[in-house]
């Protein structure tokens, strides 16, 4: 997988020898020697991926991460810090101010490499959700994106470990802030991560019950598990197992022996990544609810209706009718006209759901506009959509309106006009039009009425 690389690193023989080493490996390179050049490169560039050096002489590294992190456009590029400091505390002031690694010189280039990849395949994955965010945004339909600062979240944590010491260990690190588990079976870990409970797993690859790196690979496998942040325990020098824990997908790691600041940090750093995807992720699915969805009614919209019909009719056959209702509120506009629009749209929601109770879960209910309502019946006799058509008509009849503005309930009727689709070669145009002089002579013949196609 290549990518573009932001290195950024005041000494220019530094820069040279890492622009070398990755653009043998395909990286696409590029550089800046400070703070400031990094940020204007990271605005105009957009790297894929940002290696940053701390002690550089004006703004240095930590600053520059913050930066980086704390602006919407740029918040989801990944960071790894590589510098000569090489204390616990500095590793935890660079988590803190966002980084997604931070490697100690000398680096080593498998270590290195495999970690590149791993945030950059992650990082493809965040692109493609905030895409759809941005066309969600363009819309209207979703709101700005935020920013992966968050200072404290807290999550549902696993702890995958067979050492009782140690788990007591990371259990008095991580509670009460966190709710913990911990599991030493193969089975079990599967089991409770297929019911999507947990924000993070914290994997043991020194477990002696199992292959820890075989149960990544499973719970990678698994699509109730595939969004969970799963970060690693390997011991100093496990560089290939480590390399191989990365290309199977998991998100971030931690070298025995373990600091306690550096594993919040790690564990923060995960939770805060994964509420950030998740929003993004309900977003979407918030998006595509709006695109296809009426926002008074909560049915579907005619756009969807549409594309719907498409489909059924395309699949019809004479054997499997498609009845078509299509309804209209009887004098609606002098609902809206004497007791206002806010009374209207009580009315169309009530209309609504009361279509709701009548018919069937495979039927499709829509607003097709104003105060017109459509049900699609797939595989439906037309004698049998009638029957609901008409029991649809009387539930709407004999149960007044309740509107709140108004002091007496409202009495409201409805016209249905019913076209059936016989299959093949019929279209879709031709049935909406069949039932449309349906409605229009359940109309003529004096409304509040339920009247078929001519046969």
């Amino acid at each position: 997988m290549t990518a573009r690389v932001l290195v950024v690193d005041d000494i220019m023989s530094n820069v040279k020898l890492l622009e070398a080493k990755l653009a043998a490996e395909y990286f696409e390179v590029i550089t800046a020697c400070n703070g400031e050049q990094a940020l204007a490169r990271v605005t105009a560039e957009l790297p894929d991926i940002i290696l940053l050096d701390v002690m550089m002489p004006g703004m240095d590294g930590f600053e520059v991460c913050r930066r980086v992190k704390a602006n919407p456009k740029s918040t989801h590029i990944p960071i790894i810090m590589v510098t000569a400091l090489d204390q616990p505390t500095d590793r935890v002031t660079g988590l803190e101010a966002g980084a997604d690694d931070f490697l100690t010189k000398p680096v080593d280039d498998m270590a290195l490499f495999a970690r590149v990849r791993s945030l950059v395949r992650m990082k493809t994955m965040t692109d493609e959700l905030r895409m759809r965010e941005e066309t969600g945004q363009s819309m209207g339909l979703a709101d700005a994106g935020e920013t992966l600062v968050e200072p404290d979240p807290t999550g549902r944590i696993l702890i995958v470990e067979d050492r009782p010491g140690s788990v007591a260990w990371f259990r008095a690190g991580l509670e009460p802030k966190n709710e913990v588990a911990d599991v030493s079976n193969f089975e079990e870990v599967l089991v409770r991560a297929r019911g999507g409970d947990f924000d993070l797993i914290v994997v043991s690859l020194g477990i002696r019950a199992f292959d820890g790196l075989r149960l990544c690979s499973h719970l990678r496998s698994l699509a109730e598990a595939r969004n969970t942040p799963i970060l690693v325990l390997v011991s100093e020098g496990e560089t290939r197992k480590l390399a191989q824990a990365l290309d199977m997908g998991v998100n971030d790691y931690l070298m025995r022996p373990v600091d306690r600041n550096e594993l919040l940090a790690r564990v923060r750093t995960q939770l805060r990544k994964k509420r950030y995807a998740d929003k993004m992720r309900h977003n979407m699915h918030l998006s595509l609810e709006m695109a296809i969805t009426d926002q008074l009614t909560g049915l579907h919209n005619r756009r969807y209706m549409a594309r719907h019909l498409d489909t059924l009719m395309n699949n019809a056959t004479p054997a499997k009718p498609i009845p078509f209702l299509i309804m209209d509120i009887d004098y609606f506009k002098s609902v809206n006209d004497t007791y206002g629009h806010d009374s209207g749209d009580e009315v169309l929601r009530e209309f609504a759901g009361r279509i709701g109770t009548n018919i069937r879960g495979i039927d499709l209910a829509c607003r097709y506009g104003g105060e017109e309502f459509v049900v699609v019946m797939p595989d439906t006799d037309v004698g049998y959509a009638f029957t609901v058509a008409e029991r649809l008509r009387q539930s709407i009849e004999s149960v007044p309106f309740v509107v709140s503005r108004v002091t007496s309930k409202l009495k409201v009727t409805a016209s249905i006009g019913i076209a059936s689709s016989p299959g093949t070669p019929d279209k879709p145009d031709a049935l909406l039009h069949r039932a449309d002089q349906a409605l229009y002579r359940a109309k003529r013949e004096g409304r509040n009425r339920v009247v078929a196609e001519a046969a």
